[in-house]
């Protein structure tokens, strides 16, 4: 048997040991200010899970390295076995640096110059989104910003690569959406895959709409339907917490070439741009009942008439719009066990979004802006939002008072979390998990 080749896997599982201790917990490693800090909760999620992976791992090395020198006069592995046990350690600690960078590629950004603080704000927004306390418990959410002009989200209590469960909510932003109240658009509608994760929205759905399937003669539409309803239900949970102001960003979002907002795929989760902007119209004048939403729509229309496309396109598209109503009936009124008998409609608590009530908060936060600043914040770009589609607020004003609220909930969230750790007399045991033993 070929002693070097084990002691060369000996040598080089040594040097994956060394490799593994230089990955050091986050609190050792980011220089962002206390305001743009993620939450002390999403702090100690992350760091208990990259914790207990590298200890794992750390274990396994270990483990490794002793059946490499059995004690005594027992048999030593073939280095064929011990090349196989080794890739497999090899492949674990990539998984290791996997999970690491996902989460680095969340929080380094909070070192840039203000955009840590407004990433820390827009943190905030989404936690406040999230939050349904009587029917789920709401998981940790960060932001981070990247290219591109869409967003996305990696949900909590889903498998990361390598294995083991996401313990936070991260969502990706497109940095061209800095700062302005559409980002509440995006923002929200990947808060909404994570609430519709938590409240089994999707799965309760499905019945309703094969039974609507069966039922139909315009089978094909609500096949449709189906299809689409899990970004469908992420749009309903942005247009019920901002209002008008998720479609206007969406509007913003998918303002494309004509081709691509016209763009037939009967198999892509998300449902023909233009489609889905009728349908967030309808959403809207069913949970907000008000003429703005019947304005918007035709808007949309002149931008990107029907006129020029192929017969057999421009009739799925008028077939999918004469099911919108029954279809968005169905959807607000469905009451999903997670609700305990309400439906979706009474769970999101839409009459304090109503339009006149938003443009009645602007005209008294405008008197006294100090209640700006005590608000929700997903209130507070409702508000926005309404007040753009009244035209009563300037590009300029918006993203100035934007800027301005993003630092004063980074900033709140902060002292708040201060406040709570110095109430404390003493730290509970295990709460936050920083040594790999």
């Amino acid at each position: 048997m070929d002693s070097g080749a084990l002691e060369m896997l000996a040598q080089e599982a040594r040097a994956l040991l060394t490799r593994l201790q230089r990955v050091k917990p986050f609190a050792l490693y980011e220089s962002a200010v206390p305001a743009a800090s993620i939450s002390p909760n999403a702090h100690i999620a992350i760091e208990r899970h990259l914790a207990e992976g590298r200890k794992e791992l750390r274990q396994q090395v270990h483990a490794f390295l002793r059946w490499l020198q059995p004690p005594g006069n027992s048999q030593r592995p073939t280095p064929a076995e011990a090349q196989r046990r080794y890739t497999f350690l090899r492949l674990k600690f990539n998984a290791v640096l996997s999970q690491f960078d996902i989460f680095a590629d969340a929080l380094t950004q909070r070192s840039e110059h203000e955009t840590g603080i407004w990433l820390s704000g827009l943190d905030a927004l989404a936690t406040d989104a999230l939050a349904l306390p009587a029917y789920h418990p709401a998981p940790p959410v960060i932001c981070y910003l990247d290219r591109g002009g869409g967003a996305a989200i990696r949900r909590a209590r889903t498998r990361l690569p390598g294995g083991g469960q996401n313990p936070v909510a991260i969502i990706r932003m497109p940095r061209e959406r800095l700062i302005g109240s559409g980002i509440a658009s995006s923002l929200i509608h990947e808060v909404g895959h994570q609430a519709a994760a938590l409240l089994g929205l999707v799965n309760s759905l499905q019945p309703a709409l094969q039974d609507m399937q069966r039922r139909n003669r315009e089978a094909m539409v609500w096949q449709y339907w189906q299809r689409c309803i899990s970004e469908i239900l992420s749009d309903f949970w942005s247009i019920a917490k901002v209002g008008v102001g998720s479609t206007l960003g969406l509007i913003g979002v998918v303002s494309l070439p004509r081709p691509f907002v016209f763009r037939v795929n009967l198999d892509a989760p998300h449902p023909i741009p233009w489609v889905r902007v009728k349908l967030s119209c309808a959403i809207g004048q069913a949970l907000y009942p008000d003429p703005q939403w019947a304005r918007l729509a035709n808007r949309w229309e002149s931008l990107y008439p029907t006129a020029g496309l192929a017969a057999s396109k421009r009739s799925l598209l008028m077939q999918l719009e004469a099911a919108m109503p029954d279809f968005v009936k169905l959807l607000i009124h469905h009451r999903p066990p997670s609700l305990h008998g309400q439906s979706l409609l009474e769970a999101m608590q839409v009459e304090k979004r109503q339009p006149k009530r938003l443009a009645a908060y602007y005209n008294q936060w405008r008197a006294s802006p100090t209640q700006l600043y005590r608000a929700p914040p997903s209130l507070v770009f409702a508000v926005i939002g309404q007040a753009k589609m009244n035209q009563v607020i300037s590009p300029e004003a918006e993203s100035h008072i934007l800027d301005k609220l993003l630092t004063h909930w980074a900033l709140r969230r902060t002292l708040r979390s201060s406040a709570i750790c110095a109430s404390r007399s003493s730290t509970p045991a295990g709460a936050l998990v920083t040594r790999d033993t």
